[in-house]
Formats: structure tokens, C-alpha cells, sequence
């Protein structure tokens, strides 16, 4: 994929398009079937999207690309602590909230907050040298 056909922020918007479409799906497709309450759909969003929102930024940014020098092992495990963050996040926000009446409108803004900040945080944790900038060494 050629980083000069788009934006950053036209990346974001595809990659952000594409896991909302893939998640609702399969929360359609499999979670709808299975009975899952709908007003916790939004997590099964949530984590599809944290991946992309952290790893346009790296795949575009010149100076992250030290990123992928590291192990595939490194990355997936990455991964694994971004899925899990969002999904841990987003649904102990949901749960948190889901006595006080809010709209659910809110109800998913707020776990989307939580999901993306325990996502970022734990792939910071991961690799905190990465958003270290050269004054900071």
C-alpha cells in the first residue's frame, strides 16, 4: 500500500470504515444469533477499531518505522494487548454506566474512551521507546 495514495487521515477513515463494517457483521451475523444483548455490541466495534487507530499512526509516521523491525512474535502479542485493552476497557465501562439511565449514545462514547485509552495504554506499556522523542533519549 503506497502511504502517498492517501492522507493520514484518509487512511484512518478507510481503516476505521472497514472494521466497523467487518465488526457489525459479524455482530449480526454471529453475536445477533448467539443472543448477545445489543446494548454491548459496541464493543465488539470498539476493539476492531483500536487496532486501526493505533497502527495507521505507526505504519505512517517515518519515524515509527523501527516498529517493524521487531519480532512477529512482538507484534502479535501487541496485538493480542490492543484487542484485549479495548475489549476489557469498553466493557467494564458499559457495565460501570448501564444503571445510571444514560442514552446509549453515551453509553458507547464512554466505552469507547475507556476501550481506546486501556487499548493505547497497554501498547504504549509494550513499547514506550516508540513514542519517545529524540530529546527524551
Amino acid at each position: 500500500m503506497d502511504k502517498e495514495t492517501l492522507p493520514r487521515w484518509g487512511w484512518l477513515l478507510v481503516g476505521l470504515f472497514v472494521a466497523a463494517i467487518t465488526a457489525n457483521l459479524f455482530n449480526l451475523l454471529v453475536l445477533g444469533r448467539a443472543g448477545f444483548p445489543e446494548e454491548y455490541r459496541v464493543i465488539t466495534v470498539i476493539t476492531a477499531m483500536a487496532p486501526v487507530l493505533i497502527y495507521v499512526g505507526v505504519w505512517y509516521d517515518e519515524e515509527r518505522q523501527q516498529y517493524w523491525e521487531q519480532s512477529r512474535a512482538h507484534i502479535v502479542g501487541d496485538v493480542v494487548f490492543l484487542l484485549s485493552g479495548a475489549a476489557i476497557g469498553s466493557a467494564i465501562a458499559i457495565v460501570a454506566v448501564a444503571d445510571f439511565g444514560f442514552q446509549q449514545f453515551l453509553q458507547d462514547i464512554l466505552a469507547m474512551v475507556t476501550g481506546f485509552m486501556l487499548a493505547w495504554g497497554l501498547f504504549w506499556w509494550r513499547n514506550p521507546t516508540l513514542y519517545r522523542s529524540e530529546t527524551d533519549q
